[in-house]
């Protein structure tokens, strides 16, 4: 297993390789070249596959599922604290841990439409979207595990309108309030304690400038 300043090396020369491919797949006309294309995608998940342990099979497929000139993804999370400073998280169905609210923005959606309908969904809060925390590159902050794109992360302030519903049991095992002291198991590919700290001093003084990698 190469060292993790290797890793990321070729993580990013994976990501391009498929990014590459993508939009010679998209773009491209002879038989020849779309061939090719298809095998430096093959090649981009079989790099990936050594790097996270998932089967190269699997990656091709989830490389496959984007189309046109390829382009970071955009991840939106919704941030919202209560009175005593507690911040709302909700536990995945996916791996039993706890995030912020939120997941990768629509197609038609405005990001702050985006992050409204996630936090409402997982967590049955209607909220307000009040800021612009944070646009993050999720690689340069380090959230595991590697994934087979390149993702910008749009963490939001928000604050609660009054009005609840019951939470999405499809996606959502439980819902609660946390203390950063006294934070549960984290979901750490979507989010971890210093981007958590980061919201709370946005939550603390709203005037602070957006963040940005």
């Amino acid at each position: 297993m190469p060292d993790t300043s290797s890793a990321d090396a070729v993580r990013r020369i994976a990501i391009k390789l498929a990014a590459l491919a993508q939009d010679g797949l998209t773009f491209g006309a002879d038989d020849y070249d779309l061939d090719r294309y298809q095998q430096i995608r093959q090649l981009a998940a079989e790099l990936l596959a050594v790097l996270s342990g998932r089967p190269a099979a699997e990656l091709v497929l989830e490389l496959s599922r984007d189309s046109g000139y390829a382009t970071p993804k955009a991840e939106v999370r919704g941030v919202v604290f209560d009175e005593r400073e507690r911040v709302l998280l909700m536990r995945e169905r996916t791996d039993g841990l706890w995030s912020l609210p939120g997941g990768w923005a629509d197609p038609g959606d405005a990001p702050s439409a985006a992050v409204s309908r996630e936090v409402r969904e997982e967590t049955g809060y209607h909220v307000t979207v009040g800021k612009l925390i944070a646009c993050w590159d999720r690689e340069v902050q380090g959230n595991p595990p590697p994934m087979a794109v390149h993702v910008y992360k749009l963490f939001f302030l928000c604050h609660r309108s009054g009005i609840t519903q019951p939470p999405d049991a499809l996606e959502t095992l439980d819902v609660g309030w946390f203390s950063l002291g006294s934070l549960p198991p984290l979901s750490a590919g979507r989010v971890n304690e210093r981007q958590l700290q980061r919201a709370l001093a946005h939550h603390r003084d709203p005037a602070l400038p957006t963040e940005f990698d």
